[in-house]
């Protein structure tokens, strides 16, 4: 079995959490199935990293330093009560060499008081950087042949967006495979940094926060793999935040579709894009639980089971709503694409869009820390009045949305919902359906998000989730 383990900051937090991630490779490896493992940064190391750019940036190289010993020490502390022999000599150099070089940029960024997003992209690829030496010392030291890789040296090219690259699949697929299958073959597990490429001109690049599930799936898909396994500190997706409901359960399948809709709905499980790379070759992915690992978690595959019909609910916080109207508007097919040109050129994001039948006015969502900005560009924009007489916006607000492809088709699903929404006494302030079925997404202020979602969640049934419904198979062993 040809299979990516994929391990985030939480199981990377420290050498005891490293250690359990290890030995689930490890197992695996024993039985001779072919693993790539794919890393992300010790837990909070990434957050450092920005801040030590910063600190540089502003000059304040003592703060840069404090923090860069304290990194150091994290690290050199894990490899010590991971590795033995040889393998904590090597590991212990490379992170010695990789403070130094890390050391060597920010006295660059000190030097210039510039943090270009080049620069930052390099600054932060050494969370994973200095975490991938530590899985494979670990892995070395239960007697397991390993490599650790920088996301570029594994074969991920992209293109040269800094911060937020996007990957050069067809580019990608020949050099992974050129790479990693060797490795493979050889009987050796190669650890490749998630999160970081790449670019044709051999730059550093990033894929973007929680990238390192993307990084998974690439290398997934260009190696033709069995299964993607991206642990976690839980038992794979579950119907709701279980901090919100503790009657939450765990999905056992759900098809790729409807966890790109959750992704982008605020599920935290996956990084939106995670997917496709994968849903083209019908890679399968699995959730699985790090302690928990009998539990074969939540399956994503092509196709979902049709029942429950709603089998989560997903939520943003911190949004909110601007409207633009005015009968200027009316039949002016340009107005439309002026508003969002005139936000994209800001840079911000729009999340939801609704817009009333008589055209005589339009609302988006955007992030709270995103309103202030996208508000005066837009009345700068539409300064003359003839289109657009009034703007105005709303604060913290929430959208929700319930997921599930059994929505398709399916009757009295959104009057269910929203009668639930409405006997809890909850004012919705906006709603979007898209043509797909596939959710349903609403708007409410923020204060009222947990009595929203406790009061969908007992009327869909979601805490008798896998009842009746078909389980997810155990992964099969060799």
């Amino acid at each position: 079995m040809r299979l990516v383990m994929k391990f985030g900051g939480a199981l990377m937090e420290d050498a005891e959490q490293i250690a359990n991630s290890a030995s689930l490779v490890a197992d695996r490896a024993k039985k001779e199935d072919e693993i790539v493992v794919t890393v992300s940064a010790m837990g909070g190391v990434t957050d450092e990293l920005i801040q030590m750019g910063e600190n540089a940036k502003l000059g304040d190289m003592e703060k840069v330093r404090k923090m860069l010993s304290q990194l150091e020490k994290r690290h050199f502390e894990a490899a010590r009560k991971l590795c033995t022999g040889t393998a904590l000599e090597e590991t212990s150099e490379k992170i010695r060499k990789l403070i130094e070089t890390l050391n060597q940029c920010l006295t660059g960024v000190f030097l210039l008081r510039e943090l270009t997003p080049r620069s930052k992209d390099l600054i932060l690829s050494f969370g994973e950087r200095l975490s991938a030496p530590l899985m494979r010392g670990a892995l070395v030291s239960m007697g397991i042949k390993s490599i650790d890789l920088t996301g570029g040296e594994a074969g991920i090219i992209t293109d040269s967006n800094y911060g937020n690259a996007k990957p050069l699949l067809n580019i990608t697929e020949v050099m992974v495979k050129d790479r990693l299958m060797p490795i493979l073959k050889a009987g050796v597990v190669p650890v490749v940094t998630g999160f970081i490429g790449q670019d044709q001109n051999g730059v550093v690049t990033t894929l973007g926060r929680g990238g390192s599930d993307y990084t998974a799936t690439i290398l997934a898909s260009s190696l033709e793999v069995d299964e993607v396994w991206i642990w976690k500190d839980v038992d794979g997706i579950m119907t709701a935040d279980p901090k919100i409901i503790k009657t939450a359960k765990t999905i056992p399948v759900l098809s790729y579709l409807e966890v790109m809709e959750m992704a982008y709905f605020g599920a935290k499980v996956l990084h939106p894009l995670t997917v496709t790379p994968v849903q083209e070759r019908l890679i399968p992915i699995r959730i699985r639980s790090a302690y928990n690992p009998s539990n074969p978690g939540t399956l994503i595959r092509e196709k979902s089971v049709p029942k429950p019909t709603v089998k989560a609910i997903t939520a943003i916080r911190s949004m909110s709503i601007i409207t633009t109207g005015g009968a200027g508007m009316i039949g002016v097919p340009s107005v439309v694409a002026r508003v969002f040109a005139t936000l994209s050129s800001n840079g911000i994001n729009v999340a939801m869009i609704s817009q009333s039948s008589s055209q005589a006015n339009i609302s988006m969502v955007v992030k709270n820390e995103e309103l202030e900005r996208a508000l005066k560009a837009l009345k700068i924009e539409f300064r003359n009045g003839d289109l657009i007489r009034d703007i105005h916006s709303i604060p913290d607000v929430a959208i929700v949305a319930i997921v599930g492809e059994g929505m398709r088709g399916t009757k009295g699903v959104a009057a269910k919902l929203f009668s639930a929404v409405a006997n809890a006494g909850i004012n919705i302030l906006m709603i979007s359906q898209g043509s797909s079925e596939l959710n349903i997404s609403f708007v409410i202020q923020e204060i009222d998000l947990n009595r929203a979602v406790e009061a969908i969640h007992a009327a869909f049934e979601l805490d008798k989730m896998g009842e009746n419904a078909p389980q997810a198979q155990e992964p099969h062993a060799t």
